[in-house]
């Protein structure tokens, strides 16, 4: 009788500790921002503080990229993760997904929601997306972290290197998805959040995510990836792993306030490959801006 009485109560706890956990991953607001396009941007909204942190998801993803860090972030901040025109729940009707425009919707939900003091992370495109937001909002966000992107911002190619990175996704979007996917992690990686990256990532139109994708990789043919940060004048800050070399030395050159730290055997998905080693490295990355 005592061993099934302490087995109840194990069941018990546990069970309250999941609905707990639950709890802290769940959104207390959702809200829907009008972008300078009239693009309708969708977001979420959790925890408090006077300090927002906005998270924005990479090229051809969306919100629940995020899902592992809204519980542990939200204890101490307010917490907005939303999606981009043309990603997850948010209208799909813009002609050119540039990376302004993209900044014009973070704009949008900042401007919704009345926020003065912002850090935002960015993964992946949205490295460059941050950036032109700092550009645009120099009194609100007060730090911009990247999450596995700005290798090397510097970097400059012909049109013609674009055009061939490009060709696999025009020819078989799908396939694409799935080699850059799989190029992407390591390879011992889990199968099953291999197969998830990759069919959220492949259920994208593929015109759109090809837009995306010739606008966020053109900045590095016309130079506008380092010019950008002529005019940004807060923190930048790189949280990356290893599995594409960092150019930090050049990065210095035309980022005025630079710092990085490294996510250890993680590929491009540090954040769903390893959440809890992820999590504790991005808060001292926000520390850090604060």
């Amino acid at each position: 009788m005592k061993r099934l009485i302490l087995t109840m109560t194990f069941l018990v706890f546990m069970s309250l500790n999941s609905v707990g956990a639950l709890a802290s991953n769940t959104y207390s607001k959702y809200g829907v921002a009008i972008s300078s396009d009239g693009e309708r941007i969708a977001y979420g909204i959790s925890g408090g503080g006077e300090t927002a942190l906005i998270f924005i998801h990479g090229w051809s993803l969306d919100s629940r990229l995020w899902q592992n860090q809204l519980g542990y972030f939200s204890q101490q901040y307010q917490v907005i993760t939303m999606d981009l025109a043309g990603h997850g729940n948010s209208s799909f009707t813009r002609k050119e997904y540039t990376m302004v425009a993209f900044a014009n919707d973070i704009k949008a939900v900042i401007e919704k929601e009345q926020l003065d003091s912002v850090i935002l992370v960015g993964h992946s495109m949205a490295g460059g997306i941050i950036a032109e937001a700092a550009k645009l909002m120099p009194k609100k966000v007060k730090g911009i972290i990247g999450v596995d992107t700005s290798q090397n911002v510097a970097l400059e190619f012909p049109q013609s290197d674009l055009d061939l990175m490009t060709k696999p996704f025009e020819e078989d979007f799908q396939g694409g998805i799935s080699v850059f996917v799989k190029d992407s992690l390591p390879k011992e990686v889990d199968a099953e959040l291999l197969h998830w990256i990759t069919q959220d990532m492949a259920s994208a139109p593929p015109a759109i995510a090809i837009n995306q994708f010739r606008h966020y990789l053109g900045q590095y043919v016309s130079g506008k990836a380092s010019r950008v940060y002529e005019s940004v004048n807060v923190p930048v800050v790189l949280v990356n792993a290893r599995l594409w070399p960092t150019n930090s030395e050049e990065n210095k050159k035309h980022i005025k306030d630079y710092s990085i730290y490294y996510i250890e055997d993680s590929g491009h998905f540090p954040m769903l490959e390893k959440p809890n080693e992820f999590n504790t490295i991005l808060m001292e990355a926000v520390k850090s801006v604060k």
